[in-house]
């Protein structure tokens, strides 16, 4: 192992928490008397995300008079550029805002299906499956006009102050991380071969950036720099400038390059060369909407999601299911603990795959995955056994809907290349771990915003010329299959991963968090709320606690894999637990001690007005700040 490889994986220095914590349940683990960094604490405002640069982005924001909007926006460009495996403008965005004078809104930013995304085209083109990378993944790019939409409704800045930052790491460049150039470098051959406008963007000399040096994008900063000339064009009103940069982009140069790119056949991860589907009238007719979140109550804490569109109510049914265990099951640091867990995650996840997604037309209404009738009888369910089956729940008047059992690959019969498939961090063994990016931000005002932005990473399909984008490929979450509530279907959402969360108490939001992970998203974000709502960790000591996440779902990306009964966890967890975890039939895979769970929280004191942040330490690059 290389010293830049061993600096990553190694254990954080553990650090003095000094933040207060709350009594933690005597049925409880007691968090370990050291955590890898302190909870911060302050008054002014506070930024946490996956990448310091976009943390000290938000943070530069709210320092120089912006609000929680503006900084998560700023923050947000900035992560297309330094974690651009991970993120681009050609994807997508789910966030929840809480204003400091107004209710929590969802804000969706997940595009449909093109109109010509039919699965009579796509079985044409001789696929079972949406593939995983190309453009016939790509679903609308929503995220950019979906942060001019929150900066039109809730920001104060101009787009070209919120763009600055973005515009100037793009033509400056920013030092390269490690997993940046291992993507890169895994993608090199497949560039070169058959993507050669993407060898021309991230490849130096035909090979892949070494970490630390310097790695920009010139023609995204080109395009973010015409894109705010044009939008000033409109005048000096911020409204009206914000306006015309979304009509640029939708209808102008941006959506004319991408159609006419993505029309052109090219490589996807199946093998196959097909041309994109999306056009014009597509970029055109998206509108990013608001919309009131789907919200439960666990141990006197609302917790607020998006709708079943997303898979965030998988954490409130989850939520649910615990509530009617008592301490002692709900502590992750046990082995009844993390069995209960596991076991409960699993039946909300059938759930998930059964009956969440946009093609249901509102028809399943959210009481009756949510109430609490529901929960005991899935409660009950739950046995001293780990379950190796995909076990949706009964609803009077529904057919739970499975995807048909060839879909379910085992891990070893993954196809040969999956390169670029999956969400989004390709390993050199072409298996894909899931990953994405997340910023949250709360100003003194009382404004908070929880933002999960993904998609159009660079592995997902050719770089657009000219522009330095790539759309994403969010469609590989949908099922050719008409019977499927996530069916792939022109004009449609695809169910998507993204899946932010924002805590309420007496109807003020008091916390802001989220997760990369694709399906772990809420299986860590529910490990943190056992720790902090019901065992008193502080947020710093609930990131930092040993993670796991259960691999018995049927996965969201291609190529929809399925491990019965298989249980991630970190060794530090302990030997004791896993045996006992074992022993009652989970198979169980350990993972070095830093490397799941990618959290990041910020928090505010609805009595005091205390604000408070924390991040991720694993991989050394997600980081709080504020004061």
């Amino acid at each position: 192992m290389s010293a830049i490889e061993h600096s990553e994986l190694a254990s954080p220095t553990p650090v003095s928490n000094k933040a207060p914590v709350e009594e933690p349940s005597a049925a409880f683990t007691p968090p370990e008397p050291d955590t890898t960094r302190p909870t911060l604490t302050g008054s002014f405002g506070m930024a946490a995300s996956t990448h310091w640069l976009g943390t000290a982005t938000a943070q530069s924001v709210l320092e120089r008079g912006g609000n929680a909007i503006d900084a998560a926006m700023a923050g947000a460009f900035v992560l297309h550029i330094v974690e651009p495996h991970l993120n681009g403008p050609g994807g997508e965005l789910v966030a929840i805002v809480s204003p400091a004078a107004g209710t929590s809104q969802v804000v969706v930013g997940q595009g449909p299906a093109p109109a010509g995304a039919t699965i009579d085209h796509y079985r044409s083109e001789g696929l079972t499956e949406v593939p995983g990378a190309g453009a016939l993944a790509a679903a609308v790019p929503g995220a950019v006009e979906a942060w001019l939409r929150l900066l039109a409704e809730y920001g104060t800045w101009t787009v070209r102050d919120v763009l600055s930052y973005a515009i100037h790491y793009a033509r400056e460049g920013h030092t390269a991380g490690v997993r940046l150039c291992q993507v890169i470098d895994t993608m090199r051959d497949l560039f070169v071969s058959d993507w050669p406008t993407s060898a021309e963007q991230w490849l130096v000399k035909g090979a892949a950036p070494v970490p630390g040096s310097l790695v920009g994008n010139r023609a995204y900063a080109n395009t973010l720099e015409r894109l705010v000339e044009i939008a000033e064009s409109a005048g000096s009103d911020r409204l009206a400038q914000i306006a015309r940069f979304g009509d640029e982009w939708r209808r102008g140069f941006v959506a004319r390059a991408v159609v006419d790119f993505a029309g052109t056949p090219h490589r996807h991860s199946t093998g196959g060369v097909h041309a994109g589907v999306i056009g014009m009238d597509d970029f055109a007719s998206f509108e990013p909407t608001l919309e009131a979140p789907v919200r439960a109550s666990f141990r006197g804490t609302t917790v607020a999601k998006a709708g079943f569109w997303t898979q965030g109510p998988v954490l409130l049914q989850t939520l649910g299911i615990l509530e009617t265990f008592d301490d002692c099951h709900l502590d992750p640091s046990t082995a009844l603990g993390a069995h209960t867990i596991l076991e409960a995650l699993k039946l909300a996840f059938a759930d998930r795959d059964s009956y969440y997604g946009d093609a249901v037309d509102g028809s399943l209404p959210p009481e009756a995955l949510l109430s609490r009738e529901y929960a005991r009888r899935r409660a009950a369910q739950i046995t001293d056994t780990a379950s190796t089956e995909i076990s949706p729940g009964v609803i009077p008047g529904f057919v739970p809907f499975l995807p048909p059992a060839p879909h379910w690959q085992s891990a070893e019969a993954l196809p040969s290349d999956t390169r670029g498939a999956g969400e989004p961090t390709v390993t050199e063994s072409g298996i894909t771990q899931g990953d994405t990016c997340h910023i949250d931000v709360v100003d003194r005002h009382g404004n908070m915003i929880s933002a999960t932005p993904s998609g159009g990473w660079l592995q997902s399909s050719p770089t657009v010329p000219g522009l330095g984008i790539c759309l994403g490929t969010r469609l590989q979450m949908t099922w050719l299959d008409p019977e499927s509530p996530s069916a792939l279907r022109p004009c449609r959402r695809p169910r998507t991963t993204l899946t932010p969360t924002v805590l309420e108490r007496e109807g003020r939001a008091v916390a802001a968090l989220g997760s990369p992970g694709g399906d772990q998203q809420d299986q860590w974000q529910l490990l943190y709320l056992l720790r902090t709502i019901v065992g008193g960790y502080s947020p710093q000591e609930a990131i930092d606690a040993p993670a796991f996440h259960t691999l018995n779902v049927v996965a969201s990306f291609w190529p929809r894999t399925w491990q019965p009964g298989v249980v991630v966890v970190e060794s530090r967890l302990g030997s004791a637990v896993i045996e006992e975890l074992e022993r009652r039939g989970h198979t169980v895979r350990v993972e070095p001690p830093w490397s799941l769970g990618r959290l990041s929280v910020v928090t505010r004191d609805a009595g005091t007005g205390v604000l408070s942040a924390a991040a991720n330490p694993r991989g050394a690059q997600g980081y709080a700040a504020g004061r």
